[in-house]
């Protein structure tokens, strides 16, 4: 079996896919979406899937606008992952990639409209399904694996999208700072290692955010929030 950089190079999409599958836990539209804009985004940037020399380096950025599916598609496809520090959020709601290189700062970024997609590539059944099991999560267990029967046909058809569907520009990025280490401090009330910037000092004493009640941030289904200590 051929190992996922170089389904990548060879640009076997639907090998590619079957690896989102794996990671993101099924195929969907969006999933399969992200795999089309990323290799589109590799090509109009003439680059190659982070290798592992390259994810030390964070030598490419990935920047996503949302945190749906279409992420996990980018990253399988890319490389560039949270963990690595190669993936950037945007927290706007948009289904887009942006692909830059390090040093250069030169990149593309590919927009989707939704609307567009779903007007031309979503059957009525589909949408009608979806809406039911997902959006009101009211449908039987019949609804749900027609629905999965759908999504699978439609994302097959995302990865063959052709590129007048997406607004493809060329940009250049501000730079972008390598992740920084940080020192480890451990909190004198729960007794855990915290990041040191992730600390306060209260009676000159360091607790970690939670245990000092203060806010900290979160990214959950609607994007990024403050969440406090209960």
């Amino acid at each position: 079996m051929l190992k996922l950089a170089e389904l990548v190079r060879e640009r076997d999409l639907e090998g590619v896919m079957e690896a989102a599958r794996e990671f993101h836990g099924h195929i969907c539209p969006y999933v399969a979406l992200g795999v089309r804009a990323s290799t589109m985004a590799l090509d109009e940037l003439g680059a190659e899937r982070l290798d592992s020399g390259g994810s030390v380096e964070e030598a490419l950025l990935a920047i996503v606008e949302c945190n749906n599916c279409f992420v996990d598609g980018v990253q399988v496809t890319t490389g560039c992952t949270l963990g690595n520090n190669s993936l950037i959020y945007f927290d706007l709601g948009k289904n887009a990639l942006t692909l830059v290189r390090r040093g250069s700062w030169e990149g593309v970024r590919l927009y989707v409209d939704s609307e567009r997609l779903r007007e031309e590539y979503f059957s009525e059944e589909a949408t009608e399904l979806f809406e039911k099991v997902v959006t009101r999560r009211s449908g039987t267990p019949q609804d749900a694996a027609r629905l999965k029967r759908l999504w699978e046909e439609i994302g097959r058809q995302m990865l063959e999208l052709p590129r007048e569907m997406f607004k493809i520009d060329k940009v250049r990025l501000p730079p972008v700072e390598l992740a920084p280490i940080f020192k480890s401090l451990r909190c004198s009330q729960c007794g855990e290692l915290a990041m040191e910037t992730r600390m306060v000092y209260v009676d000159e004493k360091p607790l970690c955010f939670k245990c000092a009640g203060r806010g900290f941030h979160a990214l959950i289904g609607r994007g990024i929030v403050d969440e406090l200590k209960k």
